[in-house]
């Protein structure tokens, strides 16, 4: 890693996976005034691609510049990933529930872990092998999947859930090979740019822009475009630069933990024995995430510190 420190890498991501649990209370009033998953996937990126290449303009235009051949990673992460991932997010969303949608989103880890392996040839440790499956079950123990496992599951959630999970493995994937070149914002900049012209051309949000005279679906747009992403994204990005992509999506299963404690803090729901369980449970996955790394950096400190003091000798 480099000279940025571990516990700012570490909480950054962890943050970015907090403003992502938090998209429940703004695509709600959305599929309130009418508008459809995929509709709510084009208002999420069009605003978000508008504030951020405002934003770019205006301070950092500089690092708008990049290289021809790296729009391909741009494009797989804002097409394949971003696109088709909030799509099957959001309508697992609208037909089951949020704490469900978020469960299976986070099949997303698992697909990280292989796809690293095979493409990144990422080191698959045992400790990596039990972070995830601590995660995984604590995040069905923190949206009552388990103990009770008496939770329906229609089998076209199960599918799309499953399938969001891997377009999300995507954008670690797509993000990965690119993040060494350019900053968070301008990775997370131009795959929402792909992201905006592609549901421009597929979705009908054009269509639909008389809805936009209700005050409640612009707060709503610019939060989840504010909040929900720009920041999550640009968070999570910064930690994916300085992390393996496996271990930043694992740190990442904070998001279901946040989206629960919405709902707990400002929807009227009640958190139960088991979800505290579940809670500690994806802590502790994250801790062992970290204190690994924390372990290994300090190792090679003291193997530097030590070979500079033989130089000197």
């Amino acid at each position: 890693m480099e000279k940025t420190s571990n516990i700012k890498v570490y909480t950054m991501t962890i943050a970015g996976a907090a403003c992502w649990g938090l998209i429940g209370l703004f695509i709600a009033p959305l599929y309130d005034r009418g508008f459809t998953a995929w509709d709510v996937v084009a208002i999420r990126g069009i605003f978000t691609f508008v504030f951020l290449f405002l934003f770019m303009t205006l301070c950092c235009r500089d690092q708008l510049r990049t290289r021809l051949k790296d729009h391909l990673f741009f494009a797989g992460a804002g097409i394949f990933s971003i696109a088709f991932f909030n799509y099957f997010y959001f309508e697992a969303f609208s037909q089951s529930s949020l704490s469900l949608a978020v469960t299976l989103l986070y099949t997303g880890p698992l697909f990280v872990i292989v796809l690293s392996r095979l493409f990144f040839k990422e080191p698959l440790t045992i400790r990596k092998g039990l972070a995830l499956s601590l995660a995984i079950i604590g995040c069905a123990f923190v949206v009552g999947l388990l103990p009770l496992g008496q939770e329906s599951i229609p089998l076209s959630v199960l599918f799309m859930g499953i399938l969001s999970g891997f377009c999300y493995a995507l954008y670690s994937i797509f993000s990965k090979p690119v993040s060494k070149r350019y900053s968070a914002l301008t990775i997370t900049t131009y795959t929402f740019f792909y992201t905006s012209i592609f549901m421009l051309l597929t979705s009908d949000i054009l269509k639909k822009t008389d809805r936009f005279q209700y005050g409640d679906v612009w707060v709503s747009s610019i939060l989840l475009a504010l909040v929900a992403t720009v920041t999550a994204y640009l968070l999570y990005t910064f930690g994916l630069k300085h992390l393996e992509a496996s271990k930043a999506s694992i740190l990442a299963t904070m998001e279901p933990i946040v989206a629960v404690l919405t709902g707990v803090l400002f929807l009227g729901e009640s958190l139960q024995g088991w979800q505290m369980l579940g809670i500690v449970l994806v802590l502790y996955s994250a801790i062992l995430v970290a204190e690994r790394g924390t372990r290994t950096k300090t190792a090679i400190d003291i193997q530097n510190s030590d070979s500079s003091v033989g130089k000197n000798m």
